[in-house]
């Protein structure tokens, strides 16, 4: 073979091997990226529920992140001393404990620790009696101990006292309905399976429906109402949860509807406070009078501000002087009185007014006139009444809890455990919100009345 042609064949095989090289590179690329993709997948695997997870592109980036704790400089956190002691105990000292030698500066000190006392189900065996009246036909004697009239294989059950205590640990600490039955197991002996606890939970909700009729009535009564709204699961999508609260109550509703029906359905038509909500379009049909949040409408302004140049910021900047002014003076006469909210409101709605009047020439601001003309009669709603807040942040903690609770169970399955949900988590939302023991509130209604 000449010379000329082994230096062809070695070039060839050189270029050769040059592409295996990078076709090699290549491949080995892309099995770092797979692999880096299914070490993702499997990490989401533990995450929450796919249909609520918060998108990548929401999340608050780390650099921005509020420094977790209390601020620097607040007051420190203690036990009380207790009000009341039980029981006094006292450990002598009447000698060295080492070599049982005497003692000398002998000086007393005293601690208080509250401890758990042993606790065991306290088991009644209620006896009634059944008779027939010759006027009224068959009688029968109740106990308020009783649950329930059922006998023979279902005459065991477990008394208004428990079934208020799960219902309290389920709905309002959010538990599960397995870790509910743990912990009455463990803390108070009392052995429940899931599946009883759900159904028992069920008979609760329907005995306690009159109270949340007098939510309904309490949040018609109200000055200002907060509203806000979350996707929610009843054995598949497509439901929605919509909160309503005051500063007294806080009441759910699950629909599979997104629209202003569930808001009408609580307030009704004859509802004389003001609505408070974001900038979601299906308010806007209600006949209420409503006021817009003022949050909802800053974060839109700094999502516009990013948007634009440096010499475009000045009408979007005034627009955040505003509300935030309107905020701060809506606080300081909620405390001190209203003497200075009707001294400035003439100015903040002049203010208002002009920005609304000279719309801006740029895209992001422009985009934000648009929104605010739109919800212009609602915009200062707050300064006609001190009891109307500038933001619906009520709402919005008071959704907290149950996205928290979408969390662990991803909604409900059914639609009656839909319904027991609805009454169980406002009631014990609402006695939390005024300082009630959900168990004492909620005894009454559980104990079973003469028909």
């Amino acid at each position: 073979m000449r010379k000329a042609d082994l230096q062809e064949r070695l070039k060839r095989e050189r270029e050769r091997s040059r592409r295996l090289e990078e076709e090699n590179q290549r491949l080995r690329r892309e099995k770092e990226r797979l692999e880096e993709r299914i070490e993702q997948l499997r990490r989401e695997l533990f995450r929450q529920a796919a249909p609520f997870r918060r998108p990548e592109r929401l999340k608050t980036a780390p650099e921005k992140r509020k420094k977790p704790g209390r601020k620097a400089g607040h007051p420190g956190a203690r036990r009380p001393v207790p009000e009341r002691v039980d029981e006094r105990v006292e450990a002598p000292l009447e000698g060295c404990p080492r070599c049982g030698g005497p003692l000398r500066d002998l000086g007393r000190r005293v601690q208080w620790v509250e401890e758990i006392p042993e606790t065991r189900p306290k088991v009644f065996e209620v006896v009634t009696w059944r008779g027939r009246c010759p006027e009224c036909g068959p009688v029968e004697s109740l106990h308020p101990l009783q649950t329930s009239r059922a006998v023979g294989a279902a005459g065991t059950m477990i008394g208004p006292k428990a079934l208020a205590r799960a219902a309290q640990l389920n709905k309002e600490h959010g538990l599960s309905m397995r870790k509910t039955c743990q912990v009455m197991r463990d803390l108070h002996g009392l052995r429940l399976t899931p599946g009883g606890l759900s159904q028992a939970l069920d008979r609760a909700a329907r005995r306690l429906r009159p109270a949340l009729e007098g939510l309904k009535r309490d949040l018609r009564r109200s000055p200002a109402v907060y509203a806000d709204e979350t996707s929610w699961w009843v054995g598949g999508p497509g439901w929605w949860l919509h909160v309503l609260a005051d500063p007294r109550t806080i009441l759910y509703r699950v629909q599979d509807h997104r629209s202003s029906k569930a808001v009408r359905g609580v307030l009704g038509e004859d509802f004389a406070g003001c609505l408070v909500t974001d900038c979601l379009a299906t308010y806007n049909t209600l006949p209420y009078r409503q006021h817009k949040c003022h949050a909802h409408h800053l974060k839109a302004i700094s999502q516009a501000l990013e948007k634009c140049g440096d010499g475009q910021r000045g009408y979007l900047n005034e627009w955040k002087l505003l509300f935030r002014s309107v905020s701060a003076v809506h606080s300081q006469a909620a405390e001190q009185g209203g003497a200075l909210l009707e001294q400035l409101r003439p100015r903040f709605q002049a203010w208002s007014l002009r920005l609304l009047d000279e719309p801006p020439a740029h895209a992001p601001a422009l985009a934000v006139h648009g929104r605010l003309d739109k919800q212009r009669p609602h915009l200062l709603t707050c300064l006609d009444d001190l009891a109307v807040e500038p933001t619906n942040n009520r709402a919005e903690r008071a959704i907290r809890p149950a996205v928290i609770a979408r969390k662990i169970s991803c909604g409900n399955k059914t639609l009656q455990g839909k319904r027991t949900w609805e009454v169980l988590a406002s009631l014990a939302a609402t006695y939390r919100q005024r300082g009630l023991d959900f168990v004492d509130s909620a005894l009454p209604f559980l104990i079973l009345q003469p028909p």
